[in-house]
């Protein structure tokens, strides 16, 4: 079976541990975590979490699943990387001396896409947005320049469209006061 690349979303309730009981359930069907990202989502007391991982659809599927039965959790989702708009932000800590190399490093930095953001007598650092793909191509370009730190966020994601998380909430909701009944 061929291994890709899967973005899984958890909403969550936000517990102490919960973030333990998740990547025991990765850590059991051995699948490594590429990039974790945890945040508060768009409805109030409700946490995301976005993972990125490298398996077979079958695992995934069986991961997902598992995930979701966790008490605390509401919902999870698995994506391709067709069905999400995907960002990543990067951090470049560089000595002021690159910036005498011979190119203009301000439209250097520009061209692709990136600011700076601190310019001092010692360093200077530069923010990237973009896909993983951009944020390392920047890196692999600055390389002859000396990078001094570099730094990337985990993905951060939205769906393209999809059912809303809270649809899912209020269909679980009536689903636990029909069985009340």
């Amino acid at each position: 079976m061929e291994q890709k690349q899967y973005t899984i979303a958890v909403f969550t309730e936000n517990h102490i541990g919960l973030l333990n009981k998740i990547t025991i359930v990765f850590t059991r069907r051995k699948i490594n975590i590429e990039s974790l990202t945890v945040s508060e989502s768009q409805i109030e007391g409700i946490h995301s979490f976005t993972i990125v991982v490298n398996a077979t659809h079958e695992k995934v599927q069986k991961t997902v699943a598992q995930i979701n039965k966790l008490v605390e959790v509401i919902k999870a989702f698995y994506y391709e990387e067709n069905q999400i708009h995907a960002q990543e932000i990067a951090l470049y800590k560089m000595p002021a001396a690159a910036i005498s190399q011979g190119i203009d490093m301000g439209r250097f930095i520009r061209g692709n896409n990136a600011r700076i953001l601190e310019m001092t007598p010692e360093y200077f650092v530069i923010e990237k947005t973009g896909t993983n793909i951009e944020t390392q191509e920047l890196l692999e370009k600055l390389k002859p320049f000396g990078i001094l730190e570099f730094i990337r966020s985990g993905r951060v994601i939205v769906t393209k469209p999809m059912k809303p998380l809270i649809q899912y909430m209020e269909e679980k909701h009536e689903a636990y006061d029909y069985v009340r009944k």
